[in-house]
């Protein structure tokens, strides 16, 4: 990865580049820092049903800051930067448990926490190169930011912009910081390595290709077609096509919870979906269908080492549910409202029924109890950003979801929930 790093580095350094060098336009070390707080208040509740699972609630305050120096001046600009986040708990939170705050050996949570770490970084031409403590948004290898603090990940990634529209980027990774772990390693990763493509073909046309190995866990790839036509009286239809490919290696097979088989078998998924939106004023109006097909769900692996904080699933149908159980089809209707419309900017309602069929669920064992379960939400959401003044960009996002499974897939998955998420984030810029 070293070596690849560096034969990167000089390449872009010698190329003759299509457009103007991000390089050549820094301002430098301190005159292009930037330097940013975040300050967020989350309540996150679970209330289980049927006693099957227990009930989680949480609520605590942080504040996430980020402060990134600019890039020295001359061929190659080099910079650093931190980031990190300090929270303290508000009440007692005895139900705690779904991955918002840490936990004693004891069981019990902290009263306050920090985390964080520091980072590295080069940049030549239009390559740049960051070592150190980063929030991924990869499809492959992204950090779970929809808890009270980010996933965080350690290692080394390499984006590369030579060519106008075309973005490669290539990394390895080596910690795993989930949003509620204090150790900086706490999901114990071995290695991760990461790379992928995203292409920009015209101002309606985009794909998209990304692939990750990670040691003894598994192999994954992703693929993203996604394409906007413009209609008449300024309305557009979308229609965007993802889709997983995904192998577990042996050493993984104990930690899958839906699989069909053995500890000794080879286990594969591969998930489509296909999401058609139709866009006219304020009103949005989503058609998605997604299908898992293989001998085990998409799976995230419950257990360590998997590098995944349950948010590397870049698909439609994904809520508190993802709709990922075995061989399972599902198929959602999404409406989205902007308020603007009515003279109330910055407000947003979207409603969503995602309705999953044909899961194959299994006992701990791995064998098949049923192929014919079912699971369905219905989500709502209603968000307001603040769009002038003190407390301009300023956010309330108010979360509701009611699942429902049958009986078979109860002990499986997530089990019949009524969720509330409330998010108040209130960003500061430094400098």
């Amino acid at each position: 990865m070293q070596k690849i790093t560096l034969a990167v580095l000089i390449q872009a350094a010698l190329i003759s580049s299509v457009y103007a060098s991000e390089q050549s336009e820094a301002k430098g070390f301190v005159e292009g820092a930037e330097g940013s707080v975040l300050f967020r208040t989350g309540y996150l509740n679970r209330d289980k049903k049927h006693g099957l699972q227990n009930d989680t609630s949480s609520t605590a305050q942080t504040a996430i800051v980020k402060l990134d120096s600019g890039f020295t001046q001359g061929v190659v600009g080099f910079g650093a930067g931190v980031i990190g986040d300090a929270s303290f708990k508000l009440g007692e939170n005895k139900n705690a448990g779904n991955a918002m705050i840490p936990k004693h050996n004891d069981g019990s949570t902290y009263d306050h926490w920090a985390r964080g770490g520091a980072y590295v970084k080069a940049r030549v031409s239009n390559t740049t190169a960051v070592y150190g403590t980063q929030v991924l948004d990869l499809p492959v290898l992204a950090s779970n930011t929809a808890r009270l603090v980010p996933e965080y990940f350690e290692g080394l990634l390499v984006t590369s912009n030579e060519v106008e529209d075309l973005t490669l980027v290539a990394g390895k990774f080596t910690k795993n910081q989930y949003s509620d772990q204090i150790n900086s390693d706490g999901n114990k990763l071995d290695s991760a390595i990461v790379w992928g493509a995203k292409y920009q073909a015209n101002d309606d046309l985009n794909l998209a290709y990304y692939g990750t190995d990670l040691e003894d866990r598994l192999d994954r790839h992703y693929a993203n077609v996604n394409y906007t036509h413009g209609l008449k009286n300024d309305a557009s239809l979308n229609v965007d096509f993802s889709a997983y490919h995904t192998e577990w290696d042996k050493d993984a097979n104990k930690y899958l919870y839906s699989q069909i088989g053995g500890a000794d078998n080879d286990y594969q998924n591969s998930i489509l979906a296909l999401a058609t939106t139709y866009n006219k004023g304020p009103h949005n109006v989503m058609v998605a269908y997604q299908q898992n097909m293989g001998n085990v769900g998409y799976d995230y692996g419950l257990g360590q080492n998997v590098a995944d904080g349950h948010q590397s699933i870049y698909m439609p149908n994904s809520y508190l549910s993802d709709f990922i159980g075995n061989d399972e089809k599902s198929v959602q209707l999404q409406y989205s409202y902007d308020f603007g419309a009515m003279n109330v900017p910055g407000l947003s309602w979207t409603s969503a029924f995602v309705y999953g069929w044909d899961i194959k669920a299994t006992d701990n064992a791995g064998t098949m109890i049923s192929d014919d379960e079912q699971e369905r939400e219905f989500f709502n959401q209603v968000k307001y950003t603040v769009q002038k003044g003190v407390m301009k960009d300023s956010s309330l996002r108010l979360r509701h979801s009611y699942y429902r499974a049958s009986d078979n897939y109860q002990s499986n998955y997530i089990g019949d929930t009524n969720e509330w998420r409330i998010w108040l984030d209130i960003p500061v810029k430094l400098f």
